[in-house]
């Protein structure tokens, strides 16, 4: 079963660990790199949030087995 994970501030995506979702809290661009590239095997979609969408726009179209989806501003 696939699972979702959401990247970004940690503010912002704190609450989405209540739904089941994967948080990779990174608050600049090094810690949302490494948590893009260190997501689990099993991840379909990638909630990100509007910085962290803009922190990986030379990294989204090399992985397309993931869908990345970004929160609204």
């Amino acid at each position: 079963m696939s699972r979702a994970a959401v990247i970004g501030e940690e503010l912002r995506v704190q609450g989405y660990a209540l739904a089941g979702a994967v948080v990779c809290a990174a608050d600049d661009e090094a810690g949302v790199l490494r948590a893009w590239r260190e997501l689990p095997g099993d991840v379909a979609v990638v909630v990100l949030t509007p910085r962290a969408a803009g922190w990986l726009a030379g990294e989204l179209a090399r992985r397309p087995g993931l869908l990345p989806v970004v929160m609204p501003g």
